[in-house]
């Protein structure tokens, strides 16, 4: 049978116990509940079974991400993740779930895309699935997380030699250190597209019912069409990376890249987006890059389905323009960070 290593809560709800048991039934779950046996995870397929508190938190999963940061950022180098989650009420299940996420890519491992099932306190998100599903609300939420970690228990993958990275921005090259730390990244990638996103060419998404929204991704089209449809939809179908530059504005996306994330509804309806990897560049003026990080894998990861690889996400702060350019090392982080797109853009990722 096939190890699969179960982190996260203690004690755990008959909700969340019947998750973990249900998807891991064909498995050989390995239960990690002490520190000591937090040293060997590399390379593993890693289940976080977390249940959270009336405000929104779980300690004993924050504690093994506090111990795992103390082991060193390759402590979960070359694992894949998933997270079954519950929690007591409506909030805060997404909201832990990718705060998670971040500190464990930051330490290499990576996620499959659409990497949770999260169950809140009377279930109610599950009411969506009952449109499609004929089973009662606890049904749904079991079968969604057997098809989840079925999912993490089935990743292959093929090596690309020449893999199309696309890169999306909106900013200004005279202004931006996003961009000036793009520069400095592109310079060694061999293949890559890069589209600015202008002010008025992407109109944000109109809200289409899911019947129109049909309509027109069977087209390969959207209500508004335009750029976004005529260039960018095929740009994406052809890339086996996307490349968010992101500058900080209100510890906020970018209104234009946002309009592009709500805009992919779309696309997303017409064809998975499994085997896209998601990378970033993000700079602040002052600080908060981890919000906008945070931001990108709660839209792309969690809910569009793009596959996180580890380490995911350059971050920087820089105020002045082009003064990232005088930082230490500077050139050896972003031709790192370069080699390492390459590197995972190589990787064709799969699910049997």
């Amino acid at each position: 049978m096939i190890d699969v290593y179960i982190l996260g809560s203690k004690n755990r709800s008959s909700i969340l116990n019947n998750m973990v048991s249900n998807s891991t039934k064909n498995l050989n779950p390995i239960l990690i509940d002490k520190i000591s046996e937090l040293s060997n995870l590399q390379g593993k397929q890693i289940l976080f079974a977390i249940e959270l508190n009336n405000i929104g938190v779980c300690y004993d999963t924050l504690k093994t991400i506090e111990y795992l940061q103390s082991l060193g950022r390759e402590s979960l180098l070359n694992c894949t993740g998933a997270i079954l989650i519950h929690g007591p009420n409506d909030l805060y299940t997404k909201n832990f779930s990718r705060e998670i996420i971040f500190l464990a890519n930051s330490l290499g491992c990576a996620f499959i895309g659409h990497p949770l099932v999260e169950a809140t306190g009377n279930l109610k998100n599950f009411l969506t699935w009952q449109k499609t599903m004929d089973m009662d609300l606890e049904e749904i939420c079991y079968t969604l997380s057997e098809k989840l970690v079925a999912r993490l228990m089935s990743v292959t993958e093929e090596k690309i030699e020449n893999p199309n990275i696309l890169a999306l921005h909106s900013s200004s090259y005279e202004t931006s250190n996003t961009l000036s730390l793009w520069n400095l990244v592109k310079k060694h990638l061999p293949n890559f597209t890069e589209f600015h996103v202008e002010n008025g060419t992407i109109l944000d998404c109109s809200g289409c019912s899911f019947k129109t929204c049909m309509h027109y991704s069977e087209k390969n089209s959207c209500f508004y069409g335009g750029v976004m449809v005529e260039e960018i939809y095929p740009a994406i179908e052809k890339a086996h990376t996307i490349l968010f530059l992101c500058p900080n504005y209100n510890d906020a996306i970018s209104a234009n890249l946002s309009a592009v994330i709500n805009r992919l509804t779309a696309l997303y309806r017409k064809q998975s987006f499994y085997e896209k990897n998601l990378f970033s560049i993000v700079v602040s003026g002052n600080s908060g890059s981890d919000i906008l990080a945070k931001q990108l894998i709660d839209a792309l990861n969690i809910n569009k389905g793009f596959r996180l690889p580890p380490y995911f996400c350059l971050m920087s702060t820089a105020n002045e323009p082009r003064s990232i350019l005088k930082y230490d090392n500077i050139e050896t982080i972003s031709n790192d960070f370069s080699n390492h797109i390459l590197k995972e853009s190589k990787r064709q990722i799969f699910h049997n």
